[in-house]
């Protein structure tokens, strides 16, 4: 299969060279999973990650909204770190409660879960804060609005995009070193392949197997018509990871039917 690469390292135990392009601090700890699966992690953001420095709103608040821990830094150090705090999912709520935020409530791992939890838990025309990058999707905030909550964004973190792709990853494409990459984001996806395109690196990236958290993160390499894809069954890190493993009809992970035409499972 076109993916094929994606699985070298299943009979042989040939480690998988993996590019890691989620942004840090989070991709620091993706890179340590990937090795301690056997594999060769080169772990290289192409997304610079900051608190934006604008204050937050007046409010009042009834709870904060968190889609993203990178927006936890920011909301720990305001007035609004001891509201209600209603996260995407496991990972954004860890970095809430280590962060001292709360009380922490977790949905399932995607926008629509969240507002499902939030519309279980608080009454049409609550007051919400979501602390939010600069770049963001309209869920769950036009659903919440729609069912008569009242929601306020505010602008915590916003992520720039590297100037070059990071020199480790154009030596890797240039050579045939790269098996895998890992991406988190539509817009880390989105600047990856921007990246590698301006950097004369394109082809290589297209050979690369792109393992991908959703098929919403994977949309921009569709867009662009690379077929080399894993898109996680689930919108979390176990399920995307599952992809590196030998490839079972039990896997944590699926060929995106958009991506790979008459496959229902890679």
């Amino acid at each position: 299969m076109g993916g094929e690469r994606a699985t070298r390292a299943t009979d042989d135990r040939t480690a998988l060279r993996v590019w890691v392009a989620r942004p840090l601090p989070a991709g620091a700890r993706t890179a340590e999973r990937v090795a301690a699966l056997g594999h060769r992690p080169l772990l290289a953001p192409v997304l610079d990650l900051a608190a934006s420095g604008a204050p937050p709103p007046a409010g009042p608040f009834d709870a904060l909204v968190l889609t993203s821990a990178s927006a936890v830094p920011a909301v720990a150090v305001s007035p609004l770190a001891g509201l209600p705090a209603y996260c995407v999912g496991a990972r954004t709520a860890a970095a809430a409660r280590a962060a001292g935020l709360g009380p922490v409530q977790e949905a399932e791992g995607d926008a629509r879960a969240l507002a499902e939890l939030i519309g279980g838990a608080l009454p049409r025309g609550a007051r919400l804060l979501h602390a939010a990058g600069r770049e963001r999707k309209d869920e769950p905030g036009d659903t919440l609005a729609a069912r008569g909550y009242r929601l306020t964004v505010w602008v915590a973190y916003a992520a720039r995009p590297l100037p070059a792709l990071p020199g480790p990853v154009a030596e890797a494409l240039a050579g045939g070193g790269l098996d895998a990459a890992l991406h988190y984001s539509r817009r880390s996806a989105a600047t990856a392949l921007g990246l590698a395109r301006a950097a004369g690196r394109e082809e290589a990236f297209r050979r690369v197997a792109h393992h991908c958290l959703s098929a919403d993160v994977a949309a921009p390499l569709v867009a662009a018509g690379i077929l080399s894809h894993v898109v996680a069954v689930r919108p979390d890190e176990d399920a995307l990871l599952a992809g590196l493993d030998p490839i079972r009809t039990d896997s944590d992970a699926e060929a995106s039917p958009g991506l790979r035409p008459g496959l229902e499972r890679c």
